[in-house]
């Protein structure tokens, strides 16, 4: 049986093999997008400098790479929250991210605001912030009209989910690492990243959506977890009878999300269930699919039952956006990423922003509807 607060919510999740994890290849429940004419969207620019507070030296914040963008809409004008990094000499996972604000009146053509608005700094939180830095920013829009950000605070040892808040987008308070005070502190020091809070299309905006009280987060990279939240910020992860962490959705083996499953953008309520878009990272060498090239971060979704979000009901059988274009297959990760984390709503189209080989931001637009 279940252990802790999914017994108030949700019956306990289904053995692997009860899971319809094929269906049909145009399931009602997905949702379809193409790749822009327009891409990239973004591009890394060393003209933008700022002061660091750390080293209190000016830094050229995104003259390396400028990916893995959070989205959101406000006065009717889409907001991307982007990972910049500093230092193009240094090697993957060994630079300082920041993550800088941009603006678009059409969601295609952005302009960035001059300095970064989240950063390491002198403060509580530079244990977990420093010296990697702030990466992977989802964003949510809170019922009373507030933002909810969850980003990967990352020391160059463990990396932790990590949460701030906003009322402008511009200025953050940090509330640090989503699982601090969970059951004492037991799930502080696990590797955790990529939280996609739950949401629902209201009026045509995009909101956080509460279950019996509790916001709803999948979150994880190699399988994906559950974790509740009365506030949005502090996080208690699920867990099984004997304390380990409930697996919801894992890797599958020889296909095309043999390494790992790791929640993109917020996921979505709909009249068919919770709609999961997920990364899928291809296996290097035993266990990987021979149809994708090894290392290959492509995106994929996955439906989980509404009245219990434990449950997966189907997923999809190959992905529908991969790395293709040139700028997806050379970069950082040359192994090629389309790594999905933004999606937003506006002027009644779905706009979905991903990282491309950690190294710019993509855009894939669905048709109106």
């Amino acid at each position: 049986m279940c252990s802790g607060i999914v017994l108030l919510l949700f019956a306990c999740a289904p053995k692997k093999d009860e899971a319809k994890t094929h269906p049909p290849s145009k399931a009602k429940w997905m949702l379809g997008f193409e790749k822009a004419p327009t891409n990239p969207i973004l591009t890394a620019d060393s003209t933008f400098v700022f002061t660091d507070p750390i080293t209190e030296k000016e830094v050229r914040w995104q003259r390396a790479d400028v990916f893995n963008p959070g989205a959101i809409v406000r006065n009717d004008t889409v907001f991307l929250l982007f990972r910049a990094e500093d230092n193009p000499k240094a090697i993957l996972g060994e630079r300082t991210s920041r993550i800088g604000l941009a603006y678009s009146t059409d969601g295609i053509h952005f302009t960035k605001y001059p300095e970064p608005v989240l950063f390491p700094q002198n403060d509580a939180f530079r244990p977990w912030d420093h010296p990697g830095g702030i990466e992977d920013p989802r964003i949510v829009e809170t019922p009373d009209g507030n933002y909810i950000m969850l980003y990967t605070s990352w020391n160059n040892d463990v990396a932790r989910l990590s949460s701030a808040h906003s009322k402008d987008l511009k200025s953050w308070t940090k509330n640090g690492p989503v699982f601090q005070s969970a059951d004492d502190g037991k799930f502080l020091d696990i590797w955790s990243k990529s939280g996609a809070m739950v949401t629902e299309l209201v009026n045509g905006r995009l909101v956080a959506k509460k279950f019996d009280g509790n916001y709803l987060m999948y979150w994880g990279e190699l399988f994906v977890n559950l974790a509740t939240s009365e506030d949005g910020l502090n996080w208690t992860p699920m867990t099984q009878a004997d304390g380990s962490l409930l697996q919801v959705m894992e890797p599958t083996p020889g296909d095309f999300d043999s390494h790992l499953t790791e929640p993109g953008p917020p996921a979505l309520f709909t009249d068919q269930g919770i709609l999961l878009f997920y990364n899928g990272k291809n296996l290097t060498g035993e266990g990987a699919s021979a149809q994708y090239p090894e290392g290959t971060y492509c995106g994929a979704q996955a439906l989980f039952d509404p009245e219990d979000p434990t449950q997966l009901v189907a997923r999809m059988e190959e992905p529908f956006i991969c790395p293709s274009l040139p700028h997806e297959v050379s970069g950082q990760y040359a192994a090629g990423t389309t790594f999905i984390q933004g999606l937003v709503y506006f002027k009644k189209q779905w706009f979905l922003y991903y990282g491309t080989a950690d190294s710019m931001v993509g855009l894939a637009i669905k048709e109106k509807e």
